[in-house]
């Protein structure tokens, strides 16, 4: 008891636990170094600081002042569109359309595609033979829709339905994205372009924008949001009266095309059936295709790859068109894809080649050509009354070079439906050839010894 008693009696002091017990402790801490040495920064080096916030505070006030219409257009347009589709409020989905960053000078100068080494001024003069003499100048979007203007007003038929009457917000929203598109270089497209696929009187509302006037890089992109986000007839229509003329008058001026126009013709083919109708066909019924365009339009269809049928269909459709010169090179270009054809296809190509039968003119080089790449192709595909008809036409219409090629393979190649390897040519029966060798151990021949 007297241990218990000593150790309760003599108890260890306590420390409160309060403020002094941390402000000891704080104290007690030594001081950190910043605290201990209060440093200034030296007069030079904060106004080195200063400067550069200044510029880079100069540099965002540029750029917000670059983007300050692209902003106010983004969001008029919410509200039109909105108006448009009879939505009450004016959200929108995030543009899904990566920045563009644009297409530098230097692939604007140097790498648009000049063909001069492939352009030979004696085939210019040969096609121009087959070129139309009349001068017939493409129609384009904007005197598509002055005709439906004129039409509408003159009220010609009750049953043609008359031009929607745009809203004057929507006509200035477009006027004023045209305006935009025709300074384009980069960034991001205005958000009411992209909703003209969507819209019923898309061409009208297209119209606004002056297609014609639009920067190269903008037609690019314009294409690129188009092939994605249209039908199949709206996305021809689009080819035929605006991309087409944008690419065949550039080429008219500059002897060449721009690179930006050159992929938007890359990023055309996304749709190859639009394609063919937007563009390949329409460019051989003008009779007015230069051998420059159709190098430089051909290029694309040799360099980017197309499902073998809407090549045959190409085919079947050129080959049937009325000859105009330069319509042999891009069937050369779809031959040269080594594509499997349908019967039908080459019976028309066939057919093709021999309209010029009793053709008095001489043949370009590329027609000679053309029919050269079809030899070499389908020669085992043709029939043996083809092979015929095609030697009594290359007597006729001859070529000192190309000629003894074409003849040579026709004559040294198997007709449509034979095989490569026929057995029955054979003099030995099939079962001899086919039996395997059996050997008999016992039966060996005698081997001759040496004498001891």
């Amino acid at each position: 008891m007297s241990k218990k008693r000593s150790r309760i009696t003599n108890p260890e002091p306590f420390l409160p636990l309060g403020a002094d017990a941390f402000s000891s402790k704080k104290r007690s801490k030594p001081p950190k170094r910043h605290q201990d040495e209060e440093t200034l920064v030296p007069s030079s080096v904060s106004s080195r600081i200063l400067k550069e916030a200044r510029l880079q505070q100069r540099e965002i006030l540029h750029e917000e002042d670059d983007e300050a219409q692209v902003v106010q257009n983004d969001s008029e347009n919410k509200i039109v569109i909105a108006q448009m589709h009879g939505l009450k409020g004016g959200d929108e989905e995030e543009d899904d359309v990566d920045d563009f960053e644009g297409f530098s000078e230097s692939q604007s100068q140097f790498g648009q595609w000049d063909f001069q080494d492939e352009i030979n001024e004696e085939d210019e003069k040969l096609l121009e033979a087959f070129l139309s003499k009349e001068d017939r100048p493409q129609r384009t979007l904007a005197d598509i829709i002055l005709e439906k203007i004129k039409q509408s007003d003159a009220q010609v038929s009750s049953v043609e339905q008359p031009m929607p009457k745009l809203d004057s917000s929507i006509i200035e929203l477009y006027k004023g994205v045209g305006k935009l598109l025709s300074k384009y270089n980069s960034g991001k497209m205005p958000k009411a372009l992209k909703h003209i696929p969507s819209l019923q009187f898309w061409e009208e509302v297209l119209y606004l924008t002056e297609p014609e006037n639009w920067s190269p890089n903008a037609m690019y992109q314009a294409t690129r949001i188009f092939a994605s986000n249209m039908s199949v007839k709206k996305v021809e229509r689009f080819y035929k009266l605006v991309l087409l003329p944008r690419v065949r008058d550039d080429i008219r001026k500059n002897k060449r095309l721009h690179f930006a126009l050159y992929q938007s013709l890359k990023k055309a083919l996304y749709k190859p059936a639009a394609f063919n109708k937007g563009i390949l066909f329409p460019l051989c019924e003008s009779r007015t295709c230069t051998l420059r365009e159709a190098v430089i339009i051909g290029s694309i269809i040799e360099k980017i790859s197309i499902p073998s049928l809407q090549s045959s269909v190409a085919l079947l459709k050129l080959a049937e068109m009325e000859y105009y010169g330069t319509t042999s090179y891009f069937i050369k270009l779809l031959i040269e894809k080594k594509y499997a054809l349908p019967y039908r296809a080459l019976d028309a190509l066939v057919a093709h080649f021999m309209r010029f039968y009793d053709d008095e003119r001489v043949m370009p080089v590329i027609w000679h050509q053309s029919l050269l790449a079809f030899a070499q192709r389908y020669k085992h595909e043709l029939t043996k009354e083809d092979k015929v008809n095609l030697n009594t036409l290359v007597q006729r219409q001859r070529h000192k070079l190309v000629t003894p090629e074409i003849l040579r393979e026709l004559n040294n190649s198997r007709n449509r439906g034979e095989k490569d390897d026929d057995l029955m040519s054979i003099s030995t029966p099939v079962y001899v050839v086919s039996k395997t060798i059996v050997e008999d151990r016992f039966d060996l021949p005698e081997v001759p010894m040496e004498e001891d």
